[in-house]
């Protein structure tokens, strides 16, 4: 290894053989002749805090996944992780009940499940630990094999119903007891309980069934994302300023002279710019889409539609759209300490706030795009006042009115939802099946129907580019400052 970090990766990569060994994942046998031995590597990184601090170095011996045959060493392979939408609600949750939390991690995950009876599966001895002629047969599911992230999933779920955690049908991977909830993401969980005593009573029975939890002291961090919780207030503010660091650094605007911006865009949308100056290659634009986008849709909603214009020129940006992912950065730099900050109203309710910008490049583009009169929808979904899922994208279809494009919130759309008998046009016959699908839906969910004004429409933050004035006064709505 030629890494800065050798002596530490390498402690790491013993101290993962030692475990994998104590949990009896192989067995070491002559190389069977004829068989299919698959082969393995090292994987290695380095897990930070959310403020971008090194947590520690962590070494993972993986097999070979892509050497497998499909209906041969591997059959089912999905495997779900929790939504975001449930962690925010959960937090939300929290703050309005004062909840106690805690977070546990799972060591070695993978190789918890067992290989199935049948299966024979041979792997040649991790690099640095080799012998002659020998290689691993597996009796546990390692890292890399196809079917891991499943069977690792399917243990863990018979080990909470075990210990009196039942399944959600919403969310397969929230499980809800009689006194306790937990959230799992592969390996990482998070439990809430109104007395601490009651998570810890949960961690000792899945221990106890044989599974390797560690427990933190709280649920202070999750994937990265930070939750602050104000000891005055008693508010919880998510933030991600490890992940912000690491943006402002790769866009070179880490230097003490670059200004912030208000904005995260230009009230003017972005456009293709076929003919405009190319790309100076500074930085790995589709790495820096990448962190915005995982950032817009965790704690930053506020930069989910500059960022989502940019990324549509992920795979031929020109410079106009690296000065766009920067004025992002720069907006960012000037709002680092800030995230998604969780004020639940005492009023359990459900809110949507739904716009669209009926043909919004047309005009700004060349008319004989097809790409140029796609109308772009966005919303917002509140929980007691907290944004728990958010989107920006263009539409699929091309919406031949306004009335298609907004068909969720303006006077038009209330007279198709609301109106009996259904008052259909020529022009608007067409999209009748759509229409009464969702006049079935209002009715069979209990939907409420209101006209929001033009200033009060959190909608506007996801269709448009807007002045410092509006941007500012819908964030602070919408994210609490």
């Amino acid at each position: 290894m030629k890494s800065p970090f050798a002596d530490e990766y390498w402690k790491a990569a013993v101290k993962e053989i030692e475990t994998l060994e104590k949990m009896g994942v192989w067995e070491v046998v002559d190389r069977p002749e004829g068989a299919n031995v698959i082969d393995s590597t090292w994987a290695f990184r380095i897990k930070r805090f959310p403020d971008g601090l090194i947590k520690k170095f962590k070494a993972r011996f993986c097999v070979r996944g892509d050497q497998q045959v499909h209906g041969i060493d591997f059959f089912e392979t999905y495997a779900p992780v929790v939504q975001w939408t449930t962690v925010r609600l959960m937090l939300i949750l929290e703050v309005l009940l004062k909840l106690k939390s805690k977070q546990g991690d799972i060591t070695a995950a993978f190789v918890h499940a067992d290989v199935e009876e049948g299966e024979n599966i041979y792997v040649e001895m991790p690099r640095g630990f080799r012998k002659q002629g020998k290689v691993l047969k597996l009796k546990k599911t390692l890292y890399g094999l196809r079917q891991s992230p499943r069977a690792f999933w399917l243990y863990l779920t018979e080990k909470m119903n075990l210990c009196g955690m039942e399944q959600s049908t919403l969310d397969p991977c929230l499980f809800i007891g009689k006194k306790v909830i937990c959230i799992c993401y592969v390996d990482d969980l998070i439990f809430w309980a109104m007395d601490e005593a009651d998570i810890d009573a949960l961690a000792d029975q899945l221990i106890a069934a044989g599974v390797s939890l560690e427990q933190e002291s709280d649920a202070a961090g999750f994937l990265g994302v930070r939750m602050e919780i104000d000891p005055k207030t008693g508010l919880m503010e998510m933030k991600q300023t490890g992940l912000i660091d690491r943006v402002i650094e790769t866009l070179g605007l880490d230097l003490g002279t670059t200004s912030g911006k208000f904005t995260p865009a230009e009230a003017k949308p972005l456009v293709k710019d076929a003919d405009g100056e190319p790309a100076l290659g500074e930085f790995s634009y589709s790495s820096v889409v990448g962190m915005l986008l995982y950032l817009a849709g965790h704690t930053r909603p506020d930069i989910a539609y500059a960022v989502n214009c940019c990324a549509r020129y992920m795979f031929c940006p020109k410079r106009s759209h690296e000065l766009a992912l920067k004025r992002i950065g720069r907006y960012l730099k000037a709002t680092r300490d800030r995230g998604l900050v969780l004020n639940p109203s005492k009023l359990l309710k459900v809110d949507c706030y739904p716009d669209a910008d009926f043909a919004g490049l047309y005009g700004h583009e060349n008319s004989s795009d097809p790409s140029c009169v796609k109308s772009r929808t966005g919303f917002v979904i509140t929980v007691a006042n907290c944004p728990v899922l958010w989107q920006s994208k263009l539409q699929t279809e091309t919406a031949l009115s306004t009335m298609e494009a907004i068909h969720e919130d303006n006077a038009g759309a209330l007279v198709l939802a609301e109106t009996l008998p259904p008052q259909f046009t020529p022009r608007s016959k067409h999209y009748a099946i759509k229409t009464i699908w969702f006049r079935e839906q209002i009715v069979k969910r209990k939907i409420k129907l209101v006209k929001i004004d033009t200033v009060e429409q959190l909608g506007d933050l996801f269709t448009k580019g807007l002045t410092r004035v509006t941007f500012e006064y819908l964030r602070r709505k919408l994210i609490g400052w």
